[in-house]
Parts: structure tokens; sequence; C-alpha cells
């Protein structure tokens, strides 16, 4: 834990798009990782839920999050989110960040095809699709990612997913997949990035393990408001211990489908 600095007088505006339709897996503590990791810079967070009928500017904010829900859930929001399309492609093209995970993930991407339910039409503004499989990917993963930012960093997390993703030509992959199966167990990638929209299934959550990329989307939603912005080093020691566990856990799962019955996925 670390003490609270000054204020800095910097503030990042964020929108938690569904944030009770939307909301599993622990995904919420990336919220929480966000607003500690800010706050303990002398960063304010002003965090706005955005409900199903609200169709508020989304380019007044400087960080969107989505995060996962089941088929039923998502069903509803798919329906909801077409009257919000247009506003989220906008703020998506104008360098707000966005952090979708899972449900989220796959609801900004063309479509989502269950295997037993109806296709659910998604935001587009990711150039990628979702279909569904009877198999699910449910094992501890770790990724390669590169960013200018960075460097090369791993990223650590849980995958649950039974959808298969694919992506298009408009977009690139979050990271290369070191252990578990990505975004459909066969060409070796994880997540989308677009401009500063992320999307990933690593939940975990996600951020809380991964303190580099939290300082990324954090730095990166200060730099569309405020301009080139540095920011102060944390002691991420017990992040860093957390960090280590799990990829330690998804290298000792690696190559099998689910990490509750170990058993390996014949492709």
């Amino acid at each position: 834990m670390s003490e609270q600095k000054t204020d800095t007088g910097m503030v990042i505006k964020i929108g938690h798009l569904y944030p009770t339709l939307m909301s599993v897996a622990a995904d919420r503590g990336n919220l929480f990782s966000i607003e500690r990791r800010s706050r303990w810079r002398g960063i304010s967070i002003d965090v706005e839920p955005i409900y199903v009928k609200q169709t508020p500017d989304f380019t007044k904010y400087d960080l969107i999050l989505i995060h996962g829900a089941a088929d039923r859930e998502m069903e509803v929001a798919s329906k909801d989110i077409q009257h919000k399309a247009s506003s989220l492609k906008e703020a998506a093209e104008s360098n707000t960040v966005f952090l979708s995970v899972c449900a989220g993930f796959q609801l900004l991407g063309h479509y989502y095809k269950p295997f037993d339910g109806p296709e659910l039409k998604g935001v587009g503004l990711f150039d990628l699709y979702t279909e569904g499989s009877t198999t699910r990917f449910m094992t501890h993963m770790a990724l390669e990612c590169k960013f200018p930012e960075t460097g090369t960093k791993l990223l650590v997390g849980y995958e649950n997913h039974s959808g298969r993703t694919f992506l298009g030509s408009k977009t690139q992959p979050l990271g290369k997949v070191l252990a578990g199966w990505g975004n459909n167990g066969k060409d070796g990638v994880e997540g989308v990035v677009y401009k500063n929209a992320f999307g990933t299934y690593t939940h975990g959550p996600v951020l809380p393990k991964n303190p580099w990329f939290t300082d990324l989307i954090i730095q990166r939603a200060l730099e569309r408001r405020y301009g080139k912005v540095t920011l102060l080093p944390l002691d991420d020691s017990t992040e860093n211990a957390a960090h280590a566990a799990a990829l330690k856990l998804a290298m000792e799962f690696k190559g099998t489908m689910s990490a509750i019955e170990a058993t390996a996925w014949k492709h």
C-alpha cells in the first residue's frame, strides 16, 4: 500500500458501462485498481455509472470500462448498446481509452453468436467477431505484450469463455499467448487493440496483478486530456508477488483446457 500523494489537480473521468448488468468474475476490481493507483499519485477519479436506456456523450470520458456477463445479460446489453454505438465509436476514434473484458470485449465487436442462441449484434468498434463453442476455455493465462511506453511485458490472468474470437485486418492482438488458449485456441493471440481501446478475455481481475498495464491505461487516459504525462513510481512489491504467483500457475497449467479438471484440449 502506498501513501496518498499531494493533489496534482488532474482528474480521470471514467464511464463504467453496465456496472450491474455486466459485472462477473470480480472484474469490478479493475476499477478499484485504477482508482487506487491514481489516488496514490494524487490523481482524482470521477466515475459515472452508465445503465440501460442512458445515452451519454461518450467522448466526454477519458476511460470507459465494460466487463463480463452471461449470455442472458449480454442479450439485454446487445439490444441497448445499439443506441450507444455511434457515440462509443466516436469516443474510440477520439482516443478515449477502453478496457473491455470477456463479454464486453465481444460486444464491442461486430457480433457474438452463441452456439445455442440467436446472434447478438455488437457495436463494431473492434473489427472482430465471436462465435460460441460447446467447449469452454477455463485456465490460467500468460501473454507477451509490447507497447511503446512499456517495452515487452508479461500479462497474466484467468480465461473462462466459450466464445471463439477472430480479429479482422483493422485491429491488432493485445498479446501473444505463452500459456492458455487466447481468442480462439488456434492463432496464438489474445485480446485486441485499436487505438487506445483494449479488449481481453483475462479475468482475475486482470489489473491488480498487472500494475504495468493499469499504469498504461492511467497514463493514456491522462494524456488524452492533459498531454504528455509521467507517472510517479509506486511500491509494487505486493502486486508483483501476485503477478509472479499467477504466472507460475499459468505455466503449470499450460496445455490444459481447464484448471479445474486439468484436462488437455484435443484440437
